[in-house]
């Protein structure tokens, strides 16, 4: 594969997982190559090749003879993330150095005050949640993680993403944010690792809640193959 090839791979395989993150292709869309093709200005190839990267992630569904599918959230996926995202992170917590690093300290406070700003997009709280978390991590020295803990939580960052947009303001999120930065700068490790846990653990509220609404946005036992039409029908 030339440079270019490699290139174009990686920028279709990168918009492609951001889009599905972010709910922008919601969970059960079909995905035709050709269109997206079309869309990205690219060839076949890399988009087929980002769409099998993307499957062995568990984002999209492969159906033969139907076609290619955004995964539905599957609440067993979100809970193994879960799981190893809250083991890093309350570890972490464990391992902070007697002495914390002042920069990085002022950073999450930083943070934590744009969180907070009034009419603050949704979105743009996700990507400063996001910076919280990997913030508090590189604090007890382990930055280098966080990579991994990305990789890992596809489906949890949508199922994530869905209960913020249920709730339609982060000020909940931000407000727990806060009780936990205030509990590390006090050394109070046990308070702030019993707020990390209930932080972590409020996705599975709201995908129960959720769920009871919009079924056909979560992955069931029972699920079968997607009839593919203008309108997607999963039997």
């Amino acid at each position: 594969m030339t440079d270019r090839g490699r290139t174009n791979r990686r920028r279709v395989y990168e918009t492609l997982r951001r889009r599905m993150l972010t709910l922008e292709l919601p969970p059960g869309s079909p995905l035709s190559e050709n269109e997206l093709a079309a869309a990205l200005g690219v060839s076949r190839t890399p988009v087929r090749e980002s769409l099998i990267l993307l499957a062995e992630e568990g984002l999209v569904q492969v159906f033969p003879k139907v076609g290619s599918f955004v995964s539905r959230v599957d609440p067993r996926r979100v809970a193994d993330a879960q799981f190893l995202r809250e083991a890093v992170e309350l570890a972490a917590l464990e391992d902070l150095p007697a002495s914390l690093d002042p920069e990085i300290v002022k950073e999450l406070e930083d943070n934590l005050a744009r969180q907070q700003e009034p009419g603050i997009a949704l979105e743009d709280f996700f990507e400063l949640d996001e910076m919280f978390h990997r913030g508090l991590l590189a604090l007890s020295g382990h930055g280098s993680a966080w990579p991994t803990v990305v990789s890992a939580k596809g489906h949890l960052d949508r199922a994530r993403r869905l209960g913020l947009h249920e709730a339609n303001t982060p000020e909940v999120f931000a407000g727990q944010h806060v009780r936990i930065l205030r509990a590390v700068t006090a050394r109070d490790i046990r308070l702030a690792r019993d707020t990390m846990r209930t932080h972590l653990r409020e996705v599975f509220a709201d995908i129960e809640r959720i769920r009871e609404r919009k079924p056909e946005l979560f992955a069931s036992n029972s699920d079968s193959t997607p009839v593919r039409r203008n309108v997607v029908v999963w039997d």
